[in-house]
């Protein structure tokens, strides 16, 4: 039997997966390593701790430290990309001729070596990223913040085309599969990697409509401010956020109102209950960047889920989400379904959609197809 091993390039130590893109390449790694791929995980490191975990899963893990600082944003390479190189990880990745998956655009300062040539190299993209810096852009308010995630977003747009280097591309969702295929003919759709083995949705009533999500980044903090002024102040709902440090603007704008309540830095358990004891996951968004893996979280252990067409597009899942994008037809479909318990058919109608597409096994077995294992 040939030899499975695989360098896998990290942008962060994807342990523990508790946030968006990390969460795609720890279960990745598990995913894999279930299929007998024996992996080299490669990680940069800027604040998470080194983990045993990861240790269990790889054949061997190697920590980088992230060299950051305002000299580097003034760089000709993209920020997120010059401070993602180390002469060592060069070192260790010609130490043998395994195949190398890169972990986003971040982590591709060595995909064009000529030392790789002859390598196999899969870039995992995990955004449309001159795009996504766009976005951000658009919705910051600092001035200095602004014009960084301009200038981040014009240098990643220009070193884009080091894709050209890879073997294959594997593209996140729909939309960036559409985008990428148009450049590279090498480009396959492989869905976002998570933590759920199967649909386990609870039947019948829940208490109350949720939002859930990292509250420190600008793209949840405008979606929570949005629901709590246009949506939740005026119904009397029982509403709750909950996520990741959340911004005083959110605590200072919820605690006007008796019904809605932030559960600041929930554990992985205490979300999981949050999201599978709520009637509604309530889920808009105003950056169409990649699918959202908090939607995935929703769709395998929540009951009914609301989202505006900007989160659902082009994701394979609009069918089994209610989809309103203004605040009246909102407000109108949260009265509708608080009254609709969540039946069997609601969830064979999850399943049927999610265990063909969203299974980590079938992912991890087009990421070995690609390798050529």
């Amino acid at each position: 039997m040939k030899e499975q091993t695989l360098h896998i390039i990290s942008f962060d130590i994807p342990y523990p997966p508790d946030y968006g893109g990390i969460i795609d390449v720890f279960y990745k790694v598990k995913a894999l390593s279930d299929l007998g791929v024996s992996v080299h995980l490669h990680c940069f490191e800027y604040g998470r701790k080194h983990s045993e975990e990861l240790k269990k899963l790889c054949k061997a893990v190697h920590y980088y430290k992230r060299e950051t600082g305002l000299p580097y944003v003034f760089n000709t390479l993209p920020y997120i990309v010059i401070t993602r190189t180390s002469n060592n990880l060069l070192r260790n990745l010609l130490k043998d001729d395994y195949p190398i998956l890169f972990e986003g655009l971040h982590t591709c300062f060595f995909l064009p070596h000529p030392d790789l040539k002859n390598r196999i190299k899969i870039v995992r993209t995990h955004n449309v990223e001159h795009e996504y810096y766009r976005s951000l852009y658009e919705v910051e308010g600092n001035h200095f913040n602004k014009q960084y995630f301009r200038m981040e977003s014009k240098k990643l747009k220009r070193y884009e085309d080091v894709l050209a280097h890879a073997s294959a591309i594997a593209a996140i969702s729909p939309d960036d599969f559409n985008y990428f295929s148009k450049k590279y003919t090498n480009t396959y759709y492989i869905p976002a990697f998570h933590f759920h083995e199967k649909v386990e949705i609870k039947e019948g009533f829940g208490a109350y409509v949720l939002y859930h999500g990292n509250l420190s980044v600008n793209e949840n903090i405008q979606a929570a401010l949005y629901l709590i002024k246009e949506v939740f102040s005026k119904i009397n709902v029982p509403f709750r956020i909950a996520g990741k440090n959340p911004d005083s603007e959110i605590l200072k704008a919820a605690q006007e109102f008796i019904h809605i309540s932030v559960i600041k830095n929930p554990g992985r358990k205490e979300m999981d209950d949050l999201i599978a004891n709520a009637h509604i996951n309530i889920l808009p968004t105003f950056q169409d960047t990649g699918i959202k893996l908090k939607l995935l979280n929703a769709m395998f252990s929540g009951r009914h889920c609301l989202a505006n067409s900007l989160m659902v597009r082009n994701t394979g899942l609009e069918q089994i989400c209610s989809i309103k994008n203004k605040p009246d037809t909102i407000i109108r479909e949260i009265k509708k379904l608080f009254k609709l318990p969540y039946s069997k058919k609601f969830i064979e109608d999850r399943k049927r959609v999610l265990s063909d597409t969203f299974s980590n096994e079938s992912g991890a077995k087009k990421i070995i197809g690609l390798l050529g294992f």
